[in-house]
């Protein structure tokens, strides 16, 4: 039987009965609140056969719908005088739909004029799981990470992930299709072919959400976009994350030359949107010194304390009461310059001439000696990341034909500006995980595997491609182009045992550890060759033992869902 890691998708992931809800059609959309007043139970009959029923609690249901109303009066979103009569609205709805739609009155809003046709993700009746591929999945060295790679729908995806990494996730950085020109296959397969701007944010937003629910609370998400779709980008994650959030809009100047062949303003930039999960939590990190940011700092005077530069004592601003004359204890006198004033106390001035702070120069200046040990050990970063710093869209593509050789995957991002991402998250946990959920040619992996390399980390990433078909990628770019490439730079050859890629020319190979999964299925009703469904699936979870009996896995994966928890107290309570 094959391995398999994770197993279920919460539930709204697939159809959601009308006789068991109520409802009357399908929700309307991912995230709505409805799925997550809903608890799943599994009953195993005499035959030991599985069944999925959808059970509702009215009064639950209320309650929740009403603290959600009164949140939104707290962050100032809804009057109260309106929460007042929606609460009482919900309060004598006669059934669950009437109550869900009458708070969505009060909770679909239009905060940053965002506006768009929300469109469902498609339902199936499956239970959806990772189903590892031992082909494309490899061990090097225990001593490093294991790192994933999930071929599929990334909505699918990342619905699985929650069961093992809520809040677990450090870093997520994507680079999802920039709308029209570029949704490919998904726009096809998912939204009848109607490729509109709609549709990327549509297909965005359930994402975004299940995003949010991923990070820890002192993460940080950062999304590449064109300046087309930065706007309206910017307001689905201030919808999504909260605009407080927000940390910055980065200008990434992609292209150091200008094309003549545009008919109006050639475009060299691209744009980095960057949003905390709770920006009181996260800290953004620091660029790196550079030597010319140190050259000021010398020591002619062979101080002690190492370099320094020098410092004036005098400032623009201040006020004639604190102006003063003073002389230090070797005889020489100070005062600050006509339409200048002290930058320090006189006090003050004389605790750093005793520790020695004051440099005395042969002009008769005096000056403060700022110690290159005492300022900040880094950069704040700016909004404007230059080619020359991160790389440039030529470079990226450059880089990765090195890999896989050129033209399998147009525009990748340069690996110096996923790798600035990641450092700039400034993540402390020692542990830290980065997720791509449009991992494309793998950037992301590479930029991970790279720093590790250079700093020792024990980073690893989890990467999210479907395997979408193109005429330079016939088996798929999951297979073509990813999963290749973190072989290569991983093993140093590929698949079939060549060495024949010339990135191998001036780089070592990482190592390390890979498991490749492909979102796989299973039906929620029928039974496969006499066994129920969690018998199809391989009863190993997450490193667990063996379940003994059915009943105890139901109840493992009963308590990895919040909601479904509710039926197994019920079940206990008639015991």
């Amino acid at each position: 039987m094959p391995h398999i890691e994770l197993m279920l998708m919460p539930i709204g992931c697939g159809l959601i009965s009308n006789e068991a809800t109520g409802f009357t059609e399908a929700p309307r959309e991912c995230d709505r609140k409805a799925h997550t007043f809903l608890c799943s139970f599994l009953v195993i009959d005499s035959e030991m056969q599985l069944s999925v029923k959808i059970m509702d609690n009215i009064q639950k249901v209320k309650a929740d719908l009403i603290a959600e109303i009164e949140k939104r009066v707290s962050d100032r979103i809804l009057e109260q005088t309106n929460a007042d009569l929606l609460i009482k609205l919900i309060n004598n709805a006669d059934s669950l739909d009437e109550a869900i739609n009458i708070a969505a009155l009060g909770t679909t809003y239009k905060r940053t004029g965002l506006h768009f046709d929300k469109r469902l993700e498609k339902m199936s009746n499956t239970i959806k799981y990772f189903k590892k591929n031992e082909t494309l999945s490899f061990h090097t060295d225990d001593d490093k990470p294991t790192h994933k790679l999930i071929i599929g729908d990334n909505y699918e995806a990342l619905q699985n992930l929650l069961i093992q990494y809520r809040g677990k996730v450090n870093v997520i950085y994507i680079d999802p299709p920039y709308g029209k020109d570029s949704m490919g296959e998904f726009a096809a397969t998912n939204y009848n072919n109607a490729i509109t701007r709609d549709n990327l944010l549509s297909m965005l937003y359930p994402r975004l959400q299940l995003a949010k629910q991923l990070l820890s609370d002192d993460g940080v998400i950062f999304c590449s976009i064109d300046d087309r779709n930065q706007a309206y980008i910017k307001c689905l994650f201030d919808e999504v994350f909260d605009e407080r959030n927000f940390i910055a809009d980065v200008i990434w100047h992609s292209k150091y030359t200008t094309s003549n062949d545009s008919n109006d303003i050639s475009r060299q930039h691209e744009h980095v949107l960057v949003c905390a999960k709770n920006k009181l939590d996260f800290k953004m990190g620091l660029l790196e010194r550079t030597d010319e940011m140190d050259a000021a700092y010398k020591n002619p005077d062979n101080d002690p304390k190492g370099k320094w530069k020098a410092t004036p004592l005098h400032a623009k601003s201040g006020t004639e009461n604190n102006l003063y004359e003073i002389t230090f204890p070797n005889g020489k006198t100070w005062k600050a310059p006509k339409g200048r004033y002290p930058r320090y106390a006189k006090t003050r001035l004389l605790e750093i001439y005793n520790e020695g702070g004051l440099y005395f120069n042969k002009n008769g200046g005096i000056d403060k000696k700022t110690y290159l040990s005492e300022v900040k050990q880094g950069k704040t970063p700016g909004s404007v990341w230059r080619y020359d710093e991160v790389g440039s869209t030529h470079q990226s593509n450059e880089q990765l034909a090195e890999i896989v050789g050129k033209g399998a995957f147009d525009n990748p991002k340069p690996l110096l500006l996923i790798e600035r991402c990641i450092k700039l998250s400034n993540i402390t946990s020692p542990h830290p995980t980065i997720l791509d959920f449009f991992a494309g040619s793998g950037t992301t992996g590479h930029a991970v595997l790279d720093l590790n390399k250079q700093d020792g980390g024990n980073r690893s990433f989890i990467l999210c491609q479907l395997n979408e078909k193109t005429e330079t990628t016939p088996n798929g770019i999951a297979y073509d182009v990813t999963s290749k490439r973190i072989k290569r730079i991983m093993t140093g050859e590929c698949y079939d045992g060549s060495k024949d890629f010339k990135w191998l020319e001036k780089n070592e190979p990482y190592g390390g550890n890979l498991d490749v999964y492909e979102i796989d299925s299973v039906s929620n009703f029928e039974w496969a060759e006499g066994k129920t469904p969690f018998e199809v699936i391989d009863e190993t979870l997450y490193g667990k033992e063996k379940f003994a009996i059915v009943r105890e896995k139901i109840e493992w994966v009963c308590g990895n869902f919040d909601k479904t928890q509710k039926y197994l107290e019920k079940l206990n309570e008639e015991e």
